[in-house]
């Protein structure tokens, strides 16, 4: 078996800080010693998704990281490893459990077909992986050889882990309550028309924002307009993993806490993956400001309607742990909480109500991902 410690310890040697994921018997000894010790940060994720884009995030500013999940949770994960990491090239470190292995004892039945298949997933995304063998010996080697492939191939690598792999390790800290303000959560006011333009908002956030500062755009319209609007090195517009830009913009906080950090939502993309919202609110980063642009529909996907109209996002995210938070359309506003968050003692949020519509003439980036990644990895070291 492993010794938990041996592999937190060669992992942190070799600059993984920052360690996420969603828990599995199987890796009960490693996430306790993980989360025990100080020398990396544990971020428990909602779901493996949100994981893989917090370590993209991570990554990004500069801590390289692992993504610790149950292979019944491969599939979750998918979306941001094909069109987030893949997209970009930003390597992860993924350690995988094997439930239900056609060659072990018998598991419970919701496992038996993922674990026939959890190999040839990995293949099929063209995901470099190796068993993790259950003598510590070998550690050092495995970590050397993840690194290499990292420097050459930019992309994820995985640990395949069979049960007893790891030793068992007591968890010896408890969990630290972090609860919303007393007093319970107020509804937002409601808003009346008209509502600005998003190219208005983005204006307004473009205009405030500090040339040291990270600007994180979801997917779709809202990361072509800012483009449209100007180009910047500081700024990433995310393709595909829809729903992961406030977990990207989390990792991005916690690896580079001198830089504020602004995360430009969607309504149809923040309800994709609400249970963000908890995460990012628990860890408390108070140079994180994320905004949700709610127009109530998919428009960059045909314009159907969301649900939001009848969703109060404000109050969710107060209720989550978020301790500044407001809603307004007007854009005054939206400019002066750009200006002047991250005063407070933690992330601020901010619930922006956006009318429907999109330039007829609205470009496509011609700056592949790949660039966007290198040149924001390059502002994170203040290149």
């Amino acid at each position: 078996m492993i010794s938990p410690d041996v592999f937190v310890r060669e992992a942190a040697q070799r600059g993984f800080g920052l360690h996420t994921g969603v828990p599995c018997s199987f890796l009960k000894g490693l996430i306790n010693e993980v989360i025990d010790s100080p020398a990396v940060r544990w971020v428990p994720a909602t779901n493996e998704g949100d994981a893989v884009a917090i370590a993209a995030g991570a990554e990004l500013g500069g801590t390289r990281s692992v993504v610790l999940l149950q292979n019944s949770g491969l599939g979750n994960a998918v979306n941001p490893l094909v069109s987030l990491t893949r997209v970009f090239e930003i390597p992860a470190l993924l350690v995988i459990t094997l439930r239900g292995d056609p060659e072990g004892a018998p598991d419970e039945p919701q496992h038996a077909f993922m674990g026939a298949i959890t190999t040839e997933m990995l293949e099929l995304l063209d995901i470099a992986w190796e068993w993790l063998p259950p003598e510590a010996g070998m550690i050092c080697r495995l970590f050397d050889r993840v690194v290499e492939h990292f420097e050459e191939r930019r992309t994820p690598f995985a640990f395949v882990v069979r049960k007893g792999t790891f030793a068992t390790a007591a968890l010896k800290s408890a969990p630290e309550p972090r609860p919303p303000a007393p007093g319970g959560v107020p509804l937002s006011p409601a808003l009346s028309d008209p509502r600005p333009s998003r190219r208005e908002v983005l204006q307004a956030v473009q205009a405030n924002a500090r040339p040291e500062d990270i600007i994180v755009a979801t997917t779709g319209y809202t990361g072509r307009e800012l483009y449209a609007l100007e180009d910047r090195p500081n700024q990433l517009y995310m393709v595909g993993s829809m729903g992961c830009a406030s977990s990207l913009g989390l990792g991005l906080a916690l690896a580079c806490p001198s830089r504020r950090v602004i995360v430009l939502d969607g309504d149809g993309a923040l309800l994709m993956r609400l249970g963000a919202l908890a995460t990012v609110a628990y860890e408390r980063p108070r140079n994180l400001l994320h905004i949700a642009l709610d127009n109530e529909a998919h428009e960059s996907t045909g314009g159907q309607s969301t649900v939001s109209h009848s969703v109060d996002f404000r109050a969710i995210a107060a209720a989550c742990g978020y301790p500044s938070t407001s809603v307004t359309q007007d854009v005054a506003e939206i400019g002066r909480i750009v200006a002047t968050f991250g005063s407070q003692q933690g992330p601020t949020f901010l619930h922006a109500k956006t009318a429907r519509g999109t330039p007829s003439d609205l470009p496509r980036p011609t700056i592949t991902p790949p660039e966007v990644a290198r040149r924001l990895r390059a502002h994170c070291r203040g290149a």
